[in-house]
């Protein structure tokens, strides 16, 4: 879809720092992350939200969400995690195309669910998006 973000990225249009994809999928880390190691899940297709996913892809997602859980546990050391996905704009989604958040919580972190997001510098989410490739 020629006026989504999401597939501009998938496309390669728009930079992103790529962590991972595969026939399905491609994860990159959020631009405005609330933590370090905050990634995005998102279909390489354009799906609008959750009711869009096909069998193959629904299948595919959670497995793949659990990987990179794991990759981020174990190279930043989070304390826990947040799996978010947003379907409708009175659910808070704001790009119209399928995404899962992969939020890492650590101890005292202060996040709130609708607070500020970050602006870290372009360099640091390079350095994270290559600790956490796979």
């Amino acid at each position: 879809m020629s006026n989504c973000i999401f597939c501009s990225i998938v496309d390669g249009s728009i930079p992103s720092y790529e962590v991972y994809q595969d026939e399905y999928f491609k994860v990159i880390m959020d631009r405005y992350p609330c933590a370090k190691g905050h990634v995005l899940i998102m279909p390489k297709r354009h799906v609008a939200d959750i009711y869009g996913l096909n069998a193959e892809e629904a299948a595919a997602l959670i497995p793949l969400a659990q990987r990179v859980a794991e990759k981020i546990r174990d190279v930043l050391g989070m304390d826990g995690l947040n799996l978010l996905q947003n379907n409708g704009k009175a659910a808070g989604q704001v790009v119209d195309h399928f995404h899962l958040h992969l939020l890492p919580r650590y101890e005292n972190d202060g996040i709130r669910f609708g607070g500020k997001p970050t602006d870290p510098p372009l360099e640091e989410l390079e350095q994270t998006a290559e600790l956490l490739k796979m």
